[in-house]
C-alpha cells in the first residue's frame, strides 16, 4: 500500500546498532527523520551519513531524532560506522535499523512485497531504499523525498524542509526557495478579515497570494 502525506507511518519493532525500539515509541513527542539506504559499505550512503552525524546539533536544535534503515545486520552497522564517523569527522550517535528481513523497506513502500535479497547481493537488489521520510510528532508523513544510487543527498535541503515544515505547522506556508527568516504566506483557507485578526496587517501581492513576517 502507498504512503501517503498525511497518513500515520507503519509502526514496527525491530533491531538497530543500539538495541530494539518499536517506532512510534522511539519517535515521543518529537519531529523524526528517517533515512534508508539499500546496503551497509556503499560510497554514497557513508557520505550521507557522515553528514547526517556531522548535523547532530542541527537535529537537536529542531528537537527532531534522525534514524537510520538498512537492509544489512546490527553487527554491520556498527562497523559501517566506524567508516561513516571517519568520512564524516563526527560521532554518529544516531541508531541504524537493521532490515534484513526488508519489512520496513516494505511497509514504507520502498520494495515490492515480493522483494527478496538473493545470495550474493549488491545493492541494486535494493536500489528504492534510497529514502527520506520526515514525520511530525502526530507520527503522519510530512514530507517524504526519493534518491537515485548515484546521487547524493542535499542535507542543506532536508534541512530547509524541515524548517518550512515546523514553520508551516504555525497555520502558514512557505513559497519557493524559502529559507529561515523570509515572509511566509497566509494559505488560501484562511479569509482578509481572519488573517488581520491572526496575523495583523499582510501584503497582498495577488487576491490569492498574501505575504506577512515568518511568526515567532
Amino acid at each position: 500500500m502507498s504512503l501517503r502525506i498525511n497518513d500515520v507511518v507503519p509502526n514496527f519493532t525491530a533491531e538497530t546498532d543500539q538495541g530494539q525500539i518499536t517506532f512510534h515509541d522511539w519517535i515521543g513527542d518529537s519531529w523524526a527523520i528517517l533515512f534508508s539506504h539499500p546496503k551497509d559499505f556503499t560510497p554514497v550512503c557513508t557520505t550521507e551519513f557522515g553528514a547526517v552525524a556531522q548535523l547532530a546539533a542541527e537535529w537537536e536544535k529542531r528537537a527532531t531524532k534522525v534514524i537510520g534503515v538498512s537492509v544489512d545486520s546490527a553487527e554491520d552497522h556498527k562497523k559501517w560506522k566506524t567508516d561513516i564517523e571517519k568520512v564524516g569527522g563526527a560521532a554518529a550517535g544516531f541508531p541504524i535499523i537493521a532490515d534484513e528481513g526488508l519489512a520496513v523497506s516494505k511497509a514504507f513502500d520502498m520494495l515490492p512485497a515480493e522483494a527478496y535479497l538473493p545470495d550474493g547481493r549488491t545493492p541494486a537488489d535494493s536500489a528504492t531504499v534510497r529514502s527520506v521520510f520526515i514525520i511530525g510528532p502526530d507520527k503522519q508523513l510530512k514530507l517524504s523525498m526519493t534518491y537515485p544510487m548515484t546521487v547524493g543527498r542535499n542535507f542543506a535541503e532536508v534541512l530547509r524542509a524541515l524548517d518550512a515544515l515546523q514553520t508551516s505547522a504555525k497555520g502558514v506556508a512557505t513559497p519557493a526557495n524559502w529559507e529561515v527568516g523570509q515572509d511566509v504566506i497566509i494559505p488560501p483557507s484562511v479569509s482578509d478579515e481572519d488573517a488581520k485578526a491572526k496575523f495583523g496587517t499582510f501584503d497582498a501581492v495577488l487576491p490569492y497570494l498574501r505575504k506577512i513576517k515568518m511568526p515567532a
